[in-house]
């Protein structure tokens, strides 16, 4: 099945979602690990296929459930209808005014068999993901020539980290549903205050970095190769499975994202042998919630349904040379290394000291910030609890779904995913240069292939 990308998008409609409850404008502090995001808007799309025959759902139909339990689900959920707003010392913070949703309404000239879904630069953005201009949620639902829906988001990541959007779509969804919602969010930011007297970790100075120390920014002459593009692959479970086991050899068992990962750091590095003195960077995301709750069974509750964003992003820092020579089971216990450092509740809660004692001078993570000056450099994030399934309006589920984040700067990024056929694939979004994305396609096909219709079995016979 031949994919387009060559098809119209047009906004019919625009509306402002409210809570159907509005209660009285607050503000609402950003946590110390809200204030290590810049600002960056994060990007999530489902597709549905046209409801099943005999359904009298037309997309009116749809689009006015979507609003009506966008409206109940902000009851709860009302950080996402506020707007970040600075505060008296310049730090951002979030006016819950109730301002709402942008909720735009749209018609695609395109089939959903026929959705390039592998090049997302080419059929999602700017066409299928809202441009978010106001807020911190920007919503767009679009109709598809064979019937088919999209919904897509666009959030604020200083409000909201992956784990506090996935509960708001399932929440949303349920809405639609009239189930109750489950769990209700936390915005308790206390929970996360830091320690007084603080105790920091200096080796946080390697991870983290005051803004105003960076260099002012180059200017943009980079060769075309390395600018950066997004793909989407899957990753069959049987390649997961030798990769793990190739990841382990020393003696130790990786996860499969420690070896996924791992993999990825080897072919990036290949890609850059003509840089072999380089140095290249590898970060993984990891959630603080676990960790900041351990021991602690009252706290495991409230940092299971806490909303905003408690993340970390660990690197590891190591000679492409090294990196190509040296055994995939190596580069798995380097990737192991650095991330075991910051699984702990004392990373989480050093990181907070550290935010702390630099406030009100903003900071960020250093592999974002300017990862790739040494070398290549890209961040995996663990997508694996996106809930894709469980975003359900009443029109069945989605047949794909996946996050959508090209961040800017020079630093990759890639998120695995599940698939959707649920048979242990795992879907890899990657924002990665086009020399690096030519590289794996040409040297690791066998890993990760285009993501296609005929994967997901959209192709209408």
């Amino acid at each position: 099945m031949i994919a387009e990308g060559d098809f119209t998008v047009t906004v019919g409609k625009k509306d402002v979602v409210a809570a159907v409850l509005p209660l009285q404008e607050h503000w609402l502090p950003l946590s110390n690990l809200d204030l290590l995001l810049p600002p960056l808007d994060v990007g999530v799309f489902f597709c549905y296929k046209k409801p099943v025959s005999g359904d009298t759902l037309c997309f009116g139909s749809m689009v006015g459930i979507l609003k009506k339990a966008m409206a109940q689900a902000l009851v709860s959920y009302y950080a996402f209808a506020g707007e970040v707003v600075p505060n008296s010392i310049g730090e951002p913070e979030l006016l819950c005014n109730y301002r709402g949703v942008d909720f735009f309404e749209a018609y695609a000239d395109v089939e959903l068999q026929n959705l390039n879904l592998y090049n997302p630069d080419e059929s999602i953005e700017g066409k299928l993901i809202p441009k978010k201009k106001h807020g911190v949620l920007a919503v767009q639902a679009t109709e598809l020539k064979c019937g088919g829906i999209v919904v897509a988001c666009t959030f604020d990541h200083r409000i909201a980290d992956a784990y506090s959007a996935n509960m708001f779509l399932v929440s949303w969804a349920e809405m639609a549903q009239s189930k109750p919602i489950s769990p209700l969010p936390s915005f308790r930011r206390s929970i996360l205050n830091p320690r007084h007297p603080g105790c920091i970790d200096v080796s946080l100075d390697d991870l983290y970095v005051p803004i105003s120390t960076l260099p002012p920014p180059k200017e943009n002459n980079q060769p075309s190769d390395d600018h950066l593009i997004s793909r989407i692959y899957y990753v069959a479970a049987d390649q997961l499975d030798k990769l793990q086991s190739l990841a382990s050899r020393g003696g130790s068992k990786r996860t499969k994202l420690e070896s996924l990962s791992a993999f990825l750091w080897k072919i990036v590095a290949i890609s850059a042998a003509g840089d072999s003195a380089k140095t290249s960077k590898m970060g993984i995301v990891v959630d603080g919630r676990t960790r900041l709750s351990e021991g602690c069974t009252d706290k495991e509750s409230q940092m299971g349904t806490y909303f905003g964003n408690v993340l970390s992003i660990p690197f590891g820092s190591e000679k492409v040379k090294e990196l190509i020579e040296k055994p995939l089971s190596w580069v798995a216990e380097e990737v192991h290394d650095f991330i075991k450092n910051a699984v702990t509740k004392e990373h989480f809660l050093a990181l907070i000291d550290w935010v702390e004692a630099h406030r009100p001078e903003p900071a960020m993570t250093k592999i974002y910030a300017g990862g790739s000056n040494e070398g290549p450099a890209f961040v995996v994030s663990s997508g694996q609890r996106f809930p894709l399934s469980k975003v359900n309006f009443g029109w069945g589920p989605p047949t794909f779904g996946s996050y959508h984040f090209p961040w800017g700067g020079s630093t990759g990024y890639v998120m695995p995913m599940p698939s959707p056929t649920k048979n242990g694939d795992w879907v890899v979004y990657v924002h990665l240069q086009v020399r690096q994305v030519e590289f794996i396609e040409t040297e690791a096909a066998d890993v990760f292939k285009p993501l296609t219709s005929d994967y997901l079995d959209l192709v209408q016979t």
